[in-house]
């Protein structure tokens, strides 16, 4: 049979266009890229600490010769090297009979402490101490700096046989058959002050005593049964046979404790009844925290269903008072946006609200009542750096006021509590990062595009004035190796009029004479947004090593993620399965009519976590558009994960939404190829929720791939699910056989 001219030219050239593409050649430069790009980028600083005795800014920084430390001079903005590394190099090879070289320390974490005298790093496992003085190494007391590690999900022990003693000294407070008592120190005389507690409802062990010793303040609890998930540890390293395991996973809908705040008196040994009418339906009520002038406790309550915070007042004559109630028809973001300081022992009270479409600040008096609003406009507060209640001054970070830029970066603002006087302490194109003095007259900024790399500033803390110019980046070293910068790029979402922002990245070899398929790296949580903003080599999900494969790579924040408008962030309500999707098709359709070599006829995406939901979702909901899909420890089913997470955006009491999200009961959809990656020991996202889909797919007669990797955690799947999901997207984007995985054996990664 004869070939039409025509179709003999599109063959050869879809041949030429996807030739070196997911070849051997382009797994191994993919691979070295990965060592190539690391401590390239110089003169980026990230970290910074204050030393109060010195006055002085601490500071390590990548340099041509390596790693050097300086300190930085606030009154006379003198930059200084911190201390002699040649000395240190030569007492550390002294010290561990090896050799140290003075800009290659093979130590972590190492900082100086506040008098500018010692310094403390890590090493083989271990921390020590430098007396810069005697040159003396001491091993540090590392006793000191271990933390138990608990599971998220476990509930506090409130059995614990915990005395508290009264800021007086003169009494132990404890529980004793579930009940309230207290023991007079000098004569250990014990009272018992509560008479109701029971195994089903009893009293906290965690108990408030109020400054003047004369009140003391805990919770009534009437418990929840725990809700056990199991795993089977198939593969442990302590024995041959596989280890069960469970953990306490509350999931939406479970039921959860109900607590009623109490008082009682010391002097006449008895318990004060407060009311518990405006505390219903609880999620949670915060620790209960007592005035400093012993005239009441306050707690705050969340109540179930996220649509109702309230901050509440106790006197000590047990009368409860609402101060403030913040309502939503849709979700309160208590867990992102929450902010709540008291000035003056709570003679005000400063509170963050999104009542007026944008998070802003908001002043009350005592009593509650709303004396004015203190940040106003289209543009959010990202966090309150500092309250001066003397001057009646706060700082905090804010994004979107700066016009033609990017409205995700982070800038800083000083501003009075009566919302005049704002001043703009960061103005320059950048996100801002900034470390202030422990008096707040001076602060080090550090801000960068990711199209910029990062300048570092002193500046005034009043004004923004520069006071000098610390660091400027160089990136010279990274550009040689062939790395590509990230495009920022932006188009309108859904609406036609919101901007949606994003980057885009391309191989070291991109050739715009090809077409190469689009994959987008996913995350959209509603609880933050997650595309980088500044300077970085590479991002989480290793983008640029996947580009090099032959793919043009993308990510972008869409609607019903957070940090805009409380509209925008509306859309995730009752609706997890929109993923923003409707906004992110528009955008890489925007890329590709600007870039003629993006083919979205060959689309793929991958994520993790909630990313993993999504991106299974991009196939169940969006098929026409999306063709191929990596989903690693998805929570496919709103229902089987947390329940913090869930019911924050998907509502309370559980509603058909549920199942309208759920990639479970959606999977009979599925349309293009999957891979679905799961750790067997996943404690962050429930296991079962991907086996569920797995069950709903054979049952459906759905063809797909699934990697269970044992003894794994929550996780993109580690090197081996990295690999695995990049032969999936060569195979299944590129049409191209992975190369065998032999060719990893033979190659070596240079030393950065």
């Amino acid at each position: 049979m004869k070939l039409k001219p025509l179709f003999l030219f599109l063959l050869l050239s879809y041949a030429l266009t996807t030739a070196a593409q997911g070849k051997k050649e382009d797994y191994q430069r993919a691979e070295l890229l990965n060592g190539t790009i690391q401590n390239k980028i110089y003169h980026s600083p990230n970290a910074f600490n204050w030393l109060n005795a010195k006055q002085q800014y601490f500071y390590s920084v990548l340099t041509a010769r390596g790693t050097e430390f300086f300190t930085v001079n606030a009154k006379d903005y003198q930059k200084n090297e911190a201390f002699d590394q040649q000395k240190l190099a030569q007492s550390l090879t002294d010290f561990f009979k090896k050799p140290f070289k003075p800009y290659e320390l093979p130590v972590t974490r190492l900082t100086m402490d506040n008098s500018g005298t010692v310094l403390e790093f890590s090493y083989d496992q271990k921390t020590w101490n430098y007396d810069l003085a005697t040159s003396v190494i001491k091993a540090h007391n590392n006793v000191d700096n271990f933390r138990p590690q608990g599971y998220w999900g476990d509930q506090g022990n409130e059995f614990l046989n915990r005395k508290t003693k009264s800021p007086d000294g003169k009494w132990l407070a404890y529980i004793k058959n579930f009940n309230v008592y207290i023991q007079a120190i000098d004569s250990n005389e014990e009272f018992q002050l509560s008479f109701d507690g029971s195994e089903g409802e009893y009293y906290q062990s965690n108990m408030a005593w109020s400054p003047d010793s004369k009140k003391l303040a805990t919770n009534k609890v009437r418990p929840n049964k725990p809700h056990l998930i199991y795993f089977v540890e198939s593969s442990p390293t302590t024995q041959l046979q596989p280890i069960l395991q469970s953990r306490n996973y509350l999931k939406p809908g479970d039921a959860l404790p109900q607590m009623q705040p109490s008082l009682f008196l010391i002097d006449g040994k008895k318990q004060i009844q407060v009311d518990h009418s405006l505390i219903p339906s609880q999620y949670n009520l915060t620790n209960l925290t007592w005035r400093k002038d012993s005239r009441a406790f306050t707690f705050e309550y969340n109540q179930r269903g996220h649509q109702k915070y309230a901050v509440l007042e106790v006197t000590s004559k047990g009368t409860i008072k609402e101060l403030i109630s913040e309502k939503s028809k849709t979700f309160i973001s208590y867990s992102g946006k929450k902010y709540r300081y008291d000035v003056r022992d709570g003679q005000e009270i400063i509170w963050a609200s999104e009542r007026d479409g944008w998070n802003h600040l908001y002043l009350y008096d005592g009593n509650g009542t709303l004396k004015n609003q203190i940040t106003k406009g289209n543009w959010v507060v990202r966090n309150v750096v500092r309250v001066n209640e003397s001057e009646r001054f706060l700082i905090f970070e804010g994004s979107g006021m700066e016009k033609n830029q990017d409205p995700y970066f982070i800038h800083y603002y000083k501003i009075n509590f009566d919302g005049t006087g704002i001043v703009k302490l960061t103005t320059e194109n950048g996100n801002h990062k900034a470390t202030f003095s422990s008096d707040f007259t001076t602060f080090i900024d550090a801000y960068s595009t990711l199209e910029k790399p990062q300048t570092t500033l002193l500046r005034d803390a009043r004004t923004g004035k520069v006071l000098k110019k610390l660091e400027e980046a160089t990136i010279e070293p990274l550009l040689a190796t062939g790395w590509k910068l990230p495009e920022i790029f932006t188009a309108k979402g859904r609406d036609g009029e919101t901007d949606i922002w994003g980057m885009i990245i391309r191989p070291s070899n991109f050739d715009p004479a090809k077409k190469y398929p689009v994959i987008e790296y996913i995350y959209a949580g509603p609880h933050d947004s997650f595309v980088p903003k500044s300077f970085v080599n590479d991002s989480r999900g290793s983008l640029h090593e996947l580009a090099e494969l032959g793919f043009i790579v993308v990510q972008c924040d869409g609607m019903g993620t957070s940090n805009r408008s409380k509209a925008f962030h509306d859309v995730a309500w009752k609706n997890l399965k929109d993923g923003g999707f409707p906004d992110r098709i528009a955008w890489i359709k925007a890329a590709a009519k600007k870039y003629s070599y993006m083919d979205l006829s060959r689309v793929g995406i991958f994520g993790n976590s909630a990313g993993g939901q999504s991106s299974l979702g991009a196939l169940l909901f969006h098929p026409d558009f999306y063709k191929v899909a990596v989903s690693s420890s998805g929570c496919h089913d709103n229902r089987m994960d947390k329940m913090w997470w869930n019911e924050q955006w998907m509502g309370y009491p559980i509603g058909v939404e549920y199942a309208e999200s759920s990639n479970v009961d959606n999977a009979y959809k599925l349309q293009g190829k999957l891979l679905l990656i799961l750790g067997e020991l996943d404690d962050n996202v429930d296991p079962s929720s991907t086996m569920q889909v797995i069950n709903q797919l054979i049952k459906a007669n759905k063809n797909f791939d699934f990697l269970m990797v044992p003894g794994m955690k929550h996780s993109l799947g580690g090197d081996y699910g990295e690999h695995k999901r990049r032969d999936f997207f060569v195979k299944h984007l590129l049409n191209v056989d992975p190369p065998e995985w032999d060719w990893k054996t033979n190659i070596t990664v240079p030393k950065p």
